[in-house]
């Protein structure tokens, strides 16, 4: 199975870090910004990262992605399928991909994407307002729902945790400083999701990747 896009995108990362967690295997294919592969062009006609190709089949979207890989590769399991947990996961991992990319794109791209990828100066007013008024009451809310087991659904690693960790990677790329004083519970547990295997690989990969282009 072949995967488009780049992990420096919180999207295309969940979906890595899913994939090795269940021990599928992914051919990760690096896909230009903005100058996209005819290739993935074809498996994702809007342009979204990530786009997956598995034989003759294609999708894009990372939840449709993991949903796709979670009926095709059920163990271990990570969508529960008890109801109540499912919809925990469902909520943490629409949660991740809205409100928290939203906020994070804003600072992550003017501070980085713009600058170094694109030749033109990044909106750093919008990347503040971001990081001062939107950031906080997000980290609020995770700050008072992370579970004493150390993950979010239930007392093992799910969906939840990938898709929400995740995006705190590039919060790290970009130099938001996070109160550790006011937000012990969620840095603990962020560090803890993002130092797994899964997640590691990829985030030092990117940090090396970043500091070249500085």
């Amino acid at each position: 199975m072949i995967l488009y896009g780049s992990t420096m995108s919180p999207f295309v990362r969940k979906v890595a870090a899913y994939a090795a967690e269940k021990g599928i295997e992914l051919d990760i294919q690096q896909t230009g910004f903005p100058n996209h592969t005819p290739e993935f062009s074809a498996a994702s006609p809007f342009k979204k990262m990530p786009a997956l190709v598995d034989g003759d089949y294609s999708l894009a979207d990372s939840s449709a992605i993991i949903h796709y890989l979670e009926a095709k590769f059920p163990k271990p399991e990570l969508i529960p399928a008890d109801p109540r947990e499912r919809g925990r996961t469902i909520w943490f991992d629409e949660f991740a991909d809205t409100l928290l990319f939203a906020c994070g794109a804003k600072i992550f791209f003017n501070r980085v994407v713009a600058p170094r990828f694109l030749g033109r100066d990044g909106d750093l007013g919008a990347a503040e307002v971001a990081e001062r008024d939107e950031l906080p009451p997000l980290l609020d809310y995770l700050e008072g729902v992370i579970p004493d087991s150390g993950f979010l659904v239930g007392d093992r690693l799910t969906l939840a945790d990938i898709s929400v960790a995740g995006p705190f990677a590039n919060f790290g790329h970009c130099g938001v400083a996070i109160d550790e004083a006011r937000y012990p519970k969620t840095m603990r547990y962020v560090r803890s999701i993002l130092a797994r295997p899964s997640f590691a690989q990829y985030v030092e990969r990117e940090a090396a990747f970043l500091a070249k282009t500085a």
